[in-house]
C-alpha cells in the first residue's frame, strides 16, 4: 500500500516537472517600435523566484526522509508528516530568498506620438535617448537603439 502511495506520488511529482518543459505553443513575432524616453522612474519589482520549486522539493526531500523510519502505519505517518513539514519548509525557504528587484519604469513616446510605460530590471537607459520597444503587453522591453 504505502509503495503504492511512494509511486503514484513520485509519478505525480515527475509528471508535474516535465509539463513544464512542454512547449507553449507556435511563437507569435516580435513587435518593435521606436521612440524617444521621456522620464524614467525607480522602482521594485517582484521576482520570478515565487514558483513553488521549493515545496515541491522540500515534499519530495521529507517523504524520503519519512521513508527511512519506522515500519508498517509508523512509516506511513512518519511518510506525511515528513513530505508536509518538507514542503512547508521548502515553502518558507523559497519565500526568504524572494526578494524585490531593483527596476525602472520607463515612458517612451513612441513615433506616432504614442506614450508608453513599461517597467523592467534596471538598465543603463537616459532622458532623450533613442530607443526601440521590443514585444508587447508584459514581455515588452526598452533597448538603446
Amino acid at each position: 500500500m504505502i509503495k503504492k502511495i511512494s509511486a503514484a506520488l513520485v509519478s505525480l511529482a515527475m509528471l508535474v516537472s516535465l509539463s513544464a518543459c512542454a512547449p507553449a505553443g507556435p511563437a507569435a513575432p516580435v513587435e518593435i517600435r521606436k521612440g524617444v524616453i521621456e522620464q524614467i522612474t525607480d522602482t521594485t519589482v517582484k521576482s520570478n523566484h515565487d514558483t513553488g520549486v521549493g515545496a515541491v522539493l522540500g515534499g519530495l526531500g521529507g517523504l524520503g526522509v519519512g521513508a527511512l523510519i519506522g515500519a508498517g502505519t509508523g512509516k506511513a505517518v512518519a511518510m506525511t508528516i515528513g513530505a508536509i513539514g518538507g514542503a512547508v519548509g521548502g515553502d518558507l525557504i523559497e519565500r526568504h530568498y524572494d526578494k524585490p528587484v531593483a527596476a525602472q519604469q520607463i515612458f517612451v513616446r513612441t513615433s506616432n506620438g504614442v506614450l508608453v510605460s513599461i517597467t523592467q530590471p534596471t538598465s543603463p537607459l537616459r532622458v532623450g535617448q533613442r530607443v526601440y520597444i521590443e514585444g508587447s503587453g508584459t514581455e515588452a522591453r526598452v533597448v538603446p537603439q
